[in-house]
């Protein structure tokens, strides 16, 4: 617009030459000094359209065809100021007048811009009152009907304080008289009207004396451009699926809620994890599982009202920020209150849908000052609360974090391990209960650190589950175990656990096989022993890895039996060759008046049924081999039998005998025993007489100063509770020491009732 304002000023300079002075003079000079886009208004009085101080000036004449009439100067719009835009039209338009010139069409060009443009023009006297505006842009700035012409621009329009050149306002150049551009603006809107957005440039204006005269400048409408960014931030903030913030809102509003916090004002954040909705997911499908968590936002919402902010950080998380609160008793009772609401059930396509939720929360100063560090604190808490069974809440402590610390560097250590060569495998026989022979062993994978010593698998296998690094462990377990069974007899197996992330690995079955060929080793000889965890998710891909291994001809044992999932449905189908009953069911089994027996009996029958062998776990006493061969199982695993060895013991062991194992160990079972120290009356035959306890369990007792004299299998009474005596027989006895078997088991906890007076001192 620039080349075009010069181009109308030279051509209208050229007019005043040839004696055209008048009213089109006057617009000559105002738009010489404003020549930009659009539709202009002038406040009635404007100096630039005073009449001329000839009037002979203005008088109509030959070749100039503009008057005062035609131009329609003196002529008010409805905004107060005066329109240009006849002005433009008659002074290019008339019938009478000569093909326009140049500046003449230029002129109805900038009319026509800012009639139809986005920009538009302003000006302000030396006060800064606007003196001219575009009536386009002075319609939106009309207040209480008061036109937007005279009043201050400050009054008006105010800079964007969030923009890059915010830090100056208007009021700042116009008392300045500096110049300014493309400065982010919006009306200072009365109440219940809609901000408008303009960007706007202005500078000085002085006139031929350099006398400053007031502003003259430029805008363009930005409203929609910035509707259209506040948009998209909504939309780069929020979380597409429930309108919840995202996981940047959540940070940003963190950052800001610490950043306002005190010593006085805490913040806390709860980090929630929604417990089955995997479940959810793999079974009724992807759609339900959106439609669960569109539920899940709306009651979480629901639950926490407006004390705090609500996020979705993807998938099944969710964080609720509750700025100024830190009282542990509000945080618990509304952690509560948002794992009850969670936990009803939901009804989704005419599904009934259970879920439930775990709850970490940190709350700073106390946990942490930054955002990291409370977000990283609040997953801590987090992940204590789900090893704690789920559904639960739980604050976070430092010994989480020690805790967390310790994995991460067992983690890092492990990551080395198995290049550095510090595991290795141990055998565990597996024996015959008809003939006791060792018909195989169980591969359990040890590790020996060069600075911790032995790290117990409880302590890192889940490490390895966590860190992705069970399936690589898996494998060299596999080729391992395959390749030193190799060399063991015929008819010896050897038992690999696989762990569910492996289990459901596609590869699997290729890496079976290709195991078993480089070691050479019979399919049939080769045992896998799976968890009932991998039921928790019952696919068609479970039921197509179990076809796989069977084609492959391994056997397929069911480990741990009775401590996982719960239903016995994959039974029917999963082509199992083995159940492996716990040790929780196994020990104990012998002592009287113990269920467990009954339970091993009943998986017994179910195996028989099934056609599936038994192998008893965790046998130590060897009375219990007698019950459990009488029980009817299989096989036998445990101390009994022997410790995990290395390879090349097993191989020595399968060579001693032909194979035949030797129990041994303690003899008989016995329940778990309480040492103490307090006398006890004891009655034999009559005659009343003081004894020590050592040593308590439900079953018997052990007890010193006895006369030995008495002989073994006497019966006798002994007072273990005030006036109570118990019956009891005499089972050994030496060296002032007598082992006593009560006739009917002692409930132990009756001892805690006991009057302290009696006991003297209690040492475990």
């Amino acid at each position: 617009m620039g080349d075009i304002a010069a181009s109308v000023m030279h051509n209208l300079h050229a007019r005043r030459a040839a004696g055209g002075e008048g009213n089109a003079w006057a617009l000559v000079r105002l738009t010489g000094r404003l020549l930009r886009p659009d539709r202009m208004t002038l406040r009635p009085g404007s100096p630039q359209l005073q009449t001329p101080r000839s009037p002979s000036a203005c008088a109509p004449r030959k070749g100039c065809p503009v008057t005062s009439a035609s131009m329609g100067v003196g002529q008010q719009d409805r905004n107060g100021g005066l329109s240009l835009r006849g002005v433009a039209q008659r002074l290019v338009g008339t019938g009478e007048a000569p093909p326009p010139t140049a500046g003449e069409q230029a002129l109805r060009f900038v009319a026509e811009f800012e009639e139809h443009g986005t920009g538009w023009f302003w000006q302000t006297d030396r006060n800064g009152r606007l003196s001219y505006l575009s009536d386009k842009v002075a319609r939106q700035l009309v207040r209480d009907g008061a036109p937007a012409v005279g009043v201050a621009l400050t009054e008006l329009l105010q800079v964007d304080a969030d923009a890059p050149n915010g830090e100056r306002s208007l009021a700042f150049h116009l008392s300045s008289r500096t110049t300014f551009s493309e400065y982010s603006v919006h009306s200072v809107a009365a109440a219940g009207k809609v901000d408008r957005w303009w960007s706007m440039s202005g500078r000085p204006s002085f006139d031929a004396r350099g006398n400053f005269t007031g502003f003259i400048g430029t805008g363009s409408d930005l409203t929609a451009a910035r509707q259209s960014e506040a948009e998209i931030k909504r939309l780069a903030l929020s979380d597409s699926l429930t309108g919840l913030a995202n996981r940047q809102r959540m940070r940003l509003a963190l950052d800001s809620a610490l950043a306002q916090g005190t010593a006085a004002r805490a913040t806390s954040l709860l980090l929630l994890d929604l417990d089955r909705f995997k479940q959810v997911n793999d079974t009724l499908g992807h759609q339900t599982g959106d439609a669960l968590l569109k539920q899940v936002a709306q009651r979480l919402l629901r639950a926490v009202g407006e004390g705090g902010l609500v996020g979705r950080l993807g998938g099944d998380e969710f964080q609720v920020i509750v700025p100024g609160e830190g009282r542990r008793d509000t945080l618990a009772e509304a952690a509560r209150e948002i794992i009850a609401a969670l936990s009803h059930p939901y009804f989704i396509d005419g599904s009934s849908i259970s879920i439930g939720c775990s709850i970490g929360i940190a709350v700073a100063p106390d946990d942490g000052i930054d955002s990291e560090t409370l977000v990283r604190n609040a997953d801590l808490a987090l992940y204590a609360a789900k090893a704690d069974g789920r559904g639960v809440h739980r604050f976070f402590r430092e010994e989480m974090l020690l805790g967390a610390q310790g994995r991460r560097q067992l983690e890092d250590d492990l990551r080395q391990a198995l290049a550095k060569g510090e595991l290795h495998l141990a055998y565990q026989p597996v024996v015959s209960t008809r003939d006791e022979k060792i018909k195989g062993f169980e591969a359990l994978v040890r590790w020996t650190h060069p600075v911790r010593g032995a790290v117990s698998p409880a302590e890192f296998v889940p490490v390895a589950e966590e860190c992705g690094l069970i399936e690589s462990i898996g494998e060299w377990v596999l080729r391992t175990a395959c390749m030193e069974a190799a060399s063991w007899p015929g008819e010896v197996r050897v038992a690999v656990n696989v762990s569910p992330i492996q289990f459901a690995n596609p590869a699997l079955p290729a890496l079976v096989t290709s195991a078993l060929a480089k070691a050479g080793l019979p399919p049939a000889r080769l045992e896998l022993e799976i968890t009932e965890s991998v039921f928790l998710h019952e696919t068609a891909s479970s039921e197509r890895m179990f076809r796989n291994l069977k084609g492959i001809g391994v056997r397929l044992a069911l480990d741990d039996f009775g401590t996982g999932y719960s239903s016995l449905g994959y039974l029917k189908t999963a082509p199992f060759d083995k159940i492996k009953i716990d040790q929780s069911f196994v020990r104990g089994a012998a002592i009287a008046g113990n269920r467990n027996a009954a339970i091993i009996k009943a998986i017994v029958t179910l195996a028989d049924t099934l056609g599936m062998e038994t192998t008893a776990e965790g046998v130590e006493i060897q009375d219990e081999i007698a019950l459990v061969r009488e029980l009817g199982c299989s096989h036998i695993q445990g101390y009994v039998y022997g410790r995990p060895m290395p390879a090349d013991a097993a191989a020595a062991l399968l060579g001693q005998g032909g194979g035949q194992a030797e129990a041994s160990g303690f003899k008989t079972s016995r329940s778990p025993r309480s040492t103490m120290l307090r006398w006890a009356s004891i009655l034999i035959g009559g005659r009343r007489a003081q004894v020590r306890i050592r040593n308590l369990s439900a079953t018997g007792a052990m007890i010193d100063g006895f006369d030995a004299a008495a002989g073994r299998d006497v019966d006798v009474q002994i007072e273990l509770l005030e006036d109570q005596l118990v019956p009891a027989k005499i089972r050994w006895a030496k060296d002032g020491k007598a082992g006593l078997q009560f006739v009917e088991q002692f409930d132990m906890e009756r001892l805690n009732a006991a009057k302290p007076s009696r006991i003297l001192r209690k040492t475990g």
